[in-house]
C-alpha cells in the first residue's frame, strides 16, 4: 500500500494545488507573455512547478523522512526549485541559473552518494572511475540532463509527457532491481505528472516554468544514475537511452549554434518541436510524434536493459542518426504535410458535423452516466475488509458530502472530487487483491473489459462533447493508453502477483471517467453524490 498511497497522494496534492497556484499567479501577474519564440497567444501562469514540488515532497517526507538519499534528493530538488522559481519571476542570468543547478547536483553527489563510477564495458576491463573523474562527470551529467529537459519544455505537455514515460520506466526497473527508495521517488514523480498534465496539455492553462522543468530533469538524471550505478546488472548506458530524445535535441541545438558562431546558450527556434511545427504540424500533433519517439527509446531500454553496453550505445546512435537525417532532409527539401492536412481537414469536418448533431453523445452518454457510478459501487461491493483508517476516512467523507449537499451545495463539486480521488484507489486495490468474492477467469475478464469499454467512451464523449470547458481529450491520452496497456502486461511475474499494473490502469480510468461525467453534468451532481455516499458507506462497513 505504501507505493499506491504515495502515487495517489502525489496525484491528489498536485491536482488540488495547481488551480490554487494558477489563481495566485493570475492575481499577481506571474504569467508567461506571448512572444516571438513562444507558441502560445495569451498570458498563461508559469509557476506550476510549486504544485509539482509539493506533490512530490509531501509523500516522500511522510514515508522516508530519515533516509539519507531521499533527504539529499529533496534538498537538491528544493535548491533547484528555488532557483527555478526566481528565474520564472525575475529571469536570472545564465551564470546564476547554473550556480543553482551545480549546487543542487553537488547536494545529491556528496549528500546522497550519487556518482558515476562505472561505464561498464565502454572502458577496458570494466575499469572503475576514480572520484576525481567520477564526481565531475556526474556533475556534468546531472546539470546537462537538467537543462535538456528544461529546454524541451517548449510545447504544452511536452516535457511532462516525456518525463512521465521516463519515471514510469524507472519505477518498473527499480522494482525489478529491488530498489524501493528509488522506486518510491519515481512513483511520486509519476503521480505528480498525472496530476499536472491535465492542466498542462494543449491547450495548457498553466506552465510548469523553469522550477518545474528543471525539477523534472534533475530528478530523472539523479534517479537514473543512482539506480544504474548501484545495480551492476543494469547497463550504465541506460540513463542515456531513457533521456535520449531531450539529450539529442539539446546537443543538436547547441552544436548548430556553435557552427553558426553563436553562443550555445542563445535562444532560437531550432529545437525538434520547432521543426515539426515548421513542417505544418499542429502543437498536439508535434507533441504526439515526440511522445512516440520517446516511447521507442523507453521500449528499447526495457528490452535491452541487460544487454552489452556497446549494443545499447549502438542502438542509440542509430536512433540519433535516423532522427537527424529525417529532420535534415525535411529542412533541406522544405517538406510540408499539406496533403495530410487536407485529408485531416476532411475527417475533422465530418467529426464536427457529428459533434454539432450530438448523435454520439446522445447514444453513449446515458450508458456512461449510469455505468460509471455503478462500476465504482461494484468495486466497493467486491472489496475485502478495509484498514481502520480507510473505514474512518470513508465514513467521514460520506458525512461531509451529505452535509455539503444540504448546507453548502456550491462546494459540492470540490468535495465530491476530493472524496472520489481518495475512494477510488482503495476500492480498486481491495477489490483486486483482497476480494470478498473471487471471480473466475471468465467473469474477471468480463469485469475488466468493462473498464476498457468505458475508457473508449471517455475518448468518444470528450471528443464529441459540445461543452467549452472541463475535461477534454488531449495528447496525454496517448500516454495513458501506453501505460494502461503496458502495465498489466509486464513480463515480470512478481510484478503481476500484486496486480499493480491492473490496479493503476483501472484507477486512472475511473479518475478520468468521473472528470468527464462531472464536466458533462455541468453542476448537476445529485446522482453522483448519492452513489458516492453509498459507495463510501459500503467500503466502510465491510
Amino acid at each position: 500500500m505504501i507505493f499506491l498511497s504515495t502515487l495517489f497522494l502525489a496525484v491528489l496534492i498536485t491536482i488540488g494545488m495547481t488551480p490554487l497556484i494558477s489563481s495566485l499567479a493570475i492575481q499577481n501577474n506571474l504569467v508567461d507573455l506571448p512572444g516571438v519564440r513562444k507558441v502560445h497567444s495569451r498570458p498563461i501562469p508559469r509557476i506550476g512547478g510549486i504544485a509539482m514540488a509539493c506533490g512530490a515532497f509531501v509523500p516522500l517526507l511522510f514515508w522516508y523522512y530519515t533516509d539519507r538519499f531521499v533527504l539529499a534528493f529533496l534538498a537538491g530538488s528544493a535548491i533547484l526549485v528555488f532557483f527555478g522559481l526566481l528565474d520564472d519571476l525575475r529571469d536570472l542570468p545564465p551564470k546564476v541559473k547554473f550556480s543553482g543547478q551545480i549546487l543542487a547536483a553537488l547536494t545529491v553527489i556528496i549528500g546522497g552518494g550519487v556518482q558515476i563510477n562505472s561505464l561498464g564495458m565502454l572502458l577496458p576491463d570494466m575499469m572503475r572511475l576514480p572520484a576525481l573523474v567520477g564526481v565531475p562527470f556526474t556533475l556534468v551529467a546531472i546539470v546537462g540532463a537538467t537543462n535538456a529537459i528544461n529546454l524541451s519544455d517548449g510545447l504544452d505537455g511536452l516535457a511532462g509527457g516525456i518525463c512521465l514515460l521516463i519515471f514510469s520506466a524507472l519505477g518498473y526497473l527499480s522494482y525489478l532491481e529491488a530498489s524501493p527508495v528509488i522506486g518510491l521517488i519515481a512513483l511520486a514523480m509519476v503521480g505528480v505528472l498525472f496530476g499536472f498534465l491535465r492542466f498542462n496539455t494543449h491547450p495548457a492553462t498553466i506552465f510548469m516554468g523553469d522550477a518545474g522543468s528543471q525539477f523534472l530533469g534533475f530528478s530523472a538524471a539523479t534517479l537514473a544514475i543512482a539506480l544504474t550505478q548501484t545495480r551492476p546488472t543494469l547497463s550504465p548506458v541506460l540513463p542515456l537511452i531513457l533521456l535520449g530524445f531531450p539529450i539529442l535535441d539539446t546537443l543538436t541545438v547547441m552544436v548548430t549554434r556553435i557552427a553558426q558562431k553563436r553562443s550555445p546558450f542563445s535562444a532560437d527556434k531550432n529545437h525538434f518541436h520547432h521543426h515539426l511545427l515548421g513542417l505544418g504540424l499542429q502543437q498536439s500533433e508535434s507533441v504526439l510524434i515526440i511522445y512516440v519517439l520517446q516511447t521507442l527509446l523507453i521500449v528499447a531500454a526495457m528490452l535491452l536493459r541487460y544487454y552489452s553496453d556497446w549494443v545499447l550505445l549502438l542502438c542509440y546512435s542509430m536512433f540519433s542518426v535516423a532522427v537527424l537525417v529525417f529532420f535534415g532532409r525535411a529542412r533541406r527539401n522544405k517538406w510540408q504535410f499539406g496533403h495530410f492536412r487536407v485529408f485531416n481537414n476532411r475527417i475533422t469536418g465530418r467529426l464536427r458535423l457529428i459533434k454539432r448533431e450530438g448523435l454520439m453523445i446522445k447514444r453513449t452518454f446515458p450508458v456512461f452516466e449510469m455505468g460509471i457510478p455503478l462500476l465504482l459501487l461494484a468495486n466497493c461491493l467486491l472489496a475485502g475488509p478495509a484498514p481502520g483508517y480507510v473505514t474512518f476516512a470513508a465514513l467521514f467523507f460520506a458525512l461531509v458530502i451529505a452535509a455539503t449537499w444540504f448546507w453548502a451545495r456550491e462546494a459540492a463539486g470540490r468535495v465530491l472530487r476530493i472524496s472520489l480521488y481518495l475512494l477510488i484507489p482503495f476500492a480498486v486495490y481491495l477489490s483486486e487483491t483482497k476480494p470478498v468474492l473471487h471471480l473466475d477467469g471468465m467473469m474477471h475478464a468480463v469485469f475488466t473489459m468493462l473498464f476498457v469499454i468505458f475508457a473508449v467512451m471517455i475518448l468518444l464523449i470528450s471528443k464529441f462533447s459540445r461543452r467549452l470547458s472541463g475535461f477534454k481529450s488531449s495528447p496525454m491520452d496517448f500516454l495513458i493508453i501506453i501505460l494502461a496497456v503496458a502495465m498489466p502486461n509486464l513480463l515480470d511475474q512478481r510484478f503481476q502477483e500484486y496486480q499493480i499494473g491492473l490496479v493503476a490502469a483501472k484507477v486512472i480510468m475511473l479518475y478520468f471517467s468521473f472528470e468527464v461525467l462531472m464536466a458533462e453534468q455541468r453542476g448537476k451532481l445529485p446522482r453522483i453524490a448519492l452513489t458516492t455516499v453509498i459507495s463510501l458507506v459500503v467500503l466502510a462497513v465491510k
